[in-house]
């Protein structure tokens, strides 16, 4: 476990431009470009460290959602395999 540097966890790593719309910052973590919601929504500042919580809990939040919510859970794939056939 590292220390807590305020510094160091106050400043995301640098965006790396990934589609007109999308930015990465930390790998496989992809974003919609803030410059293209700050007219409409603020942008918060949160610690590197809250983003990689909040990205290490997502899939425990997804499985929580379609076990309480859900009567079948379709992939993505087989979305746009039916939409190419």
């Amino acid at each position: 476990m590292s220390a807590y540097r305020h510094s160091e966890q106050s400043r995301p790593p640098e965006a790396r431009q990934i589609t007109e719309v999308a930015i990465e910052r930390f790998d496989d973590v992809f974003e919609v470009d803030p410059k293209l919601m700050s007219v409409h929504v603020v942008q918060q500042v949160f610690p590197n460290w809250d983003t990689l919580r909040i990205v290490a809990s997502r899939h425990d939040h997804l499985d929580w959602m379609h076990s309480h919510w859900a009567a079948k859970v379709i992939s993505a794939q087989a979305l746009l395999d039916e939409i190419d056939d």
